[in-house]
């Protein structure tokens, strides 16, 4: 045997592999160039010269082609013209297929913002930028009524060295100076603004200084209310020291997101004050992130002033999103009555669609369990061998006799009434549910009390025993059929006779244990599902949205504890509802049943069919609460429904466009951190 077979055979298999990672990257770049071609097709225009066909964008032509519909920093479409000056690196006024691909190239490094910007500021295209084209650059970009910067100051000096010097600045001293610049600006801006040199300037100059600075960055309503930072300190003026502060906190706006999202997800009632906040600060980092002064800022802003309060996520949402609008005025309403009509028919509509929801979803579960139900149901009504006739030795024992002795179908005997009560059963579990929670959800944090959250699961459950009993006691009846017609050779009879030998009152029969037993099923199932998927999954958390598998995990988990402790309960309705066989014990109601059972058959008699129960629930319920979960992300079967108030930034929402848009967007960032009117002006 060749010694050398087995070192071969691993080579063999490592060069495949290379070479399929190899294939793999050369299809995802394939992918992109066609995303590229038809992008550029889209937009471009044709121009005939001779014989020639020539086609290229022009500045609004590439605009179209580059610049996301939707954007998240507040950025004026026709800013991203500055790009357009960086792809056509050969100065013609248009952008070839060839400048195109460079362009997008270029956008994807890592450092394309900062690569961006050092091309535009590099005039000259020489890899170098000196004090003139920083001056000339800047400058053309600024308007008259802006706050001088005074290019001559020591800070440009250290970078740039004396005016008309020969120091030059490479890419990456460049950096460094577009990182270092807007405190230097708004440095000299406060100095220029403080006519008397005290150390204060007025709200309206400090409003005017941070639209300069990071108005891009900021909402409509904190822009608003930039006046408002003079009230947390006596005098009617804003300090130096605020202000630095006030730039601090928008310039570190990802890191207090941060610790915002941290510190409400970890608190009990969703919401934090001042000091919650500055603790999980200290605990997220070795060094201090948040003065105290930044941390009254944060709570200023997102409290409209009003200190001292605890606040839940969404408040902080007008200083955490560029993109923040207010909610509609109610002095917009013009017409009460119409709009109480029009919320009252969409509340009957959306209690409509979780209705329908519900039972789609409870009958894709049901099925999916059924044969598991069938067995728990033989299981639990078969009698000891002191009482009765002992049929099956266990569940498998169940599972063979009942293939051999009825067939494959035998398993889903009496699945046509289960269907047809299924669906109002779990739609009005699953309504009642939802119904009781939103109206007891805090609807700033998303959080409920777990008093009410037994309490909405509770009464969801015994909601489904007008639906449930009737069901199950048609249900148990046709599933017992089998083994007594196998034992006694009687006829089987049909669901249309059991309801007509029932009567009414018959089919609520052990109505009171089956409320015994859905009462604190659905009063431990549904909280345990909502704590598992935030709790364990992590749900919400920085926009985190669980995967199937993590959704039916939480749902089998529910399901199991909820099974096992309510089967006593279920054991007893079994008994009163199945009609009693000749030599049978007899029940006269459920207290009598418990005794009876107890006495006769021992307490382990009250758990029969347990872990047959924990095996169909906690997948039944499990698939049901999918199926359930994931019809209502289906936004088209019911559009109107109301959605839950987030916070969505850009560390919890990707853009919806492609990823050559969300580059091209970034990439001008910077620049707007020089000064917020970059591309609004002609350009140099």
């Amino acid at each position: 045997m060749d010694p050398n077979a087995g070192s071969g055979s691993k080579a063999s298999a490592t060069a495949s592999r290379v070479l399929e990672s190899v294939k793999s990257v050369a299809r995802v770049q394939d992918s992109e160039l066609q995303r590229w071609h038809k992008t550029f097709d889209a937009n471009a225009k044709t121009v005939v010269d001779g014989e020639k066909y020539h086609r290229f964008l022009d500045v609004d032509q590439f605009v179209n082609a580059i610049a996301p519909s939707g954007d998240l920093t507040r950025i004026g479409r026709a800013q991203f013209a500055i790009l357009f000056r960086v792809a056509d690196s050969a100065k013609r006024g248009r952008v070839s297929w060839d400048d195109f691909t460079v362009f997008q190239t270029l956008l994807k490094r890592p450092d394309a913002d900062y690569w961006i910007a050092f091309q535009y500021f590099d005039v000259d295209s020489s890899g170098t930028i000196t004090f003139d084209e920083f001056k000339n650059v800047f400058s053309a970009n600024v308007g008259r009524d802006a706050i001088p910067f005074d290019f001559n100051c020591d800070w440009v000096k250290l970078y740039l060295g004396k005016k008309n010097g020969t120091h030059v600045l490479g890419y990456n001293e460049f950096t460094q100076l577009l990182k270092g610049l807007q405190g230097e600006r708004l440095r000299q801006s406060f100095a220029y603004l403080d006519d008397n040199q005290d150390g204060f300037i007025r709200p309206d100059q400090f409003k005017r200084i941070i639209l300069e600075i990071a108005g891009h960055k900021l909402s409509d309503a904190v822009i608003d209310r930039l006046p408002t930072l003079t009230t947390l300190s006596p005098g009617g003026r804003i300090s130096y020291s605020e202000v630095i502060a006030f730039h601090n906190v928008v310039r570190e706006m990802d890191m207090v997101e941060r610790v915002l999202r941290e510190a409400t997800a970890k608190s009990k009632d969703g919401r934090i004050d001042e000091a919650d906040f500055m603790n999980h600060a200290a605990l997220s980092s070795r060094y201090s992130l948040f003065t105290p002064m930044e941390a009254s800022i944060i709570f200023h802003f997102a409290g409209r002033g009003v200190g001292g309060q605890r606040l839940a996520l969404i408040d902080f949402a007008q200083l955490l999103d560029p993109r923040w609008k207010a909610p509609g005025d109610a002095s917009e309403v013009h017409n009460i009555a119409e709009t109480l009509s029009v919320g009252l028919l969409h509340q009957v509509g959306e209690s409509a669609y979780h209705f329908v929801l519900g039972g789609i979803a409870g009958a894709f579960g049901a099925t999916i369990v059924y044969p598991i139900d069938l067995g728990t149901t033989r299981m639990q009504n078969q009698r000891s061998t002191v009482v009765g006739q002992l049929l099956y030795k266990n569940s498998m024992d169940c599972v063979r006799k009942v293939f051999r002795n009825e067939g494959f179908l035998g398993f889903y005997r009496g699945l046509g009434p289960q269907l047809i009560g299924v669906a109002p059963e779990k739609a009005i579990k699953l309504t009642v549910n939802d119904l009781i929670r939103g109206r007891a959800m805090d609807p700033e944090t998303g959080r409920i009390k777990l008093g009410w959250e037994l309490v909405a699961g509770g009464t969801a459950g015994g909601c489904q025993v007008v639906f449930t009993n009737p069901l199950e006691i048609v249900k148990i009846r046709l599933q017992v059929q089998g083994e007594a017609a196998k034992a006694e050779g009687a006829l089987a009879k049909g669901a249309v006779h059991i309801v007509r030998q029932l009567g009414l009152v018959g089919l609520y029969k052990g109505a009171s244990a089956c409320l015994l037993r859905d009462i604190p099923f659905s009063a431990i199932y549904f909280p345990a599902y909502s704590h598992l998927k935030k709790d364990i999954f992590h749900e919400g958390y920085q926009g985190k949205r669980l995967s199937f598998l993590e959704t039916l995990t939480s749902a089998a988990i529910a399901g199991m504890p909820a099974a096992y402790l309510t089967t006593p309960a279920d054991v007893v309705k079994t008994r009163l509802q199945v009609e009693a066989r000749k030599g049978q014990t007899h029940y006269k109601g459920l207290t009598d049943a418990f005794v009876k059972i107890y006495r006769e058959e021992g307490p382990r008699a009250l758990f029969k069919g347990g872990p047959a129960r924990v095996l169909r629930s906690s997948p039944q319920f499990g698939f049901t609460l999918v199926a359930y979960e994931y019809l209502q992300k289906v936004r088209s079967l019911y559009p109107f429904k109301e959605q839950p108030r987030e916070v969505q930034t850009a560390l919890t929402s990707g853009p919806s466009e492609d990823i050559a848009k969300t580059r091209a967007r970034n990439a001008l960032k910077i620049l707007l951190d020089v000064h917020g009117d970059f591309g609004r002006r002609s350009s140099v």
